[in-house]
């Protein structure tokens, strides 16, 4: 499991973020678009993640147990 920073894209806009961690340090410029899931630190993969996506951790971190 890795994170991308969409900065780092060649074309950012295909895989903008669905969510925005660590809000509390960023610049007073810096906006959220509305309705945007925004946490001041990170936040509970169980409370935000589907439940397709929670599977599909699980099996990844059994595999890594491997």
């Amino acid at each position: 499991m890795r994170f991308v920073r969409v900065g780092t894209l060649d074309d950012p806009s295909q895989c903008p973020p669905d969510v925005h961690i660590f809000t509390s340090s960023k610049q007073p410029w810096v906006t959220f678009p509305r309705g945007a899931k925004v946490f001041a630190e990170y936040y509970d993969r169980r409370e935000v993640w589907p439940k397709e996506a929670q599977e599909r951790w699980h099996v990844l971190r059994e595999k890594m147990k491997a």
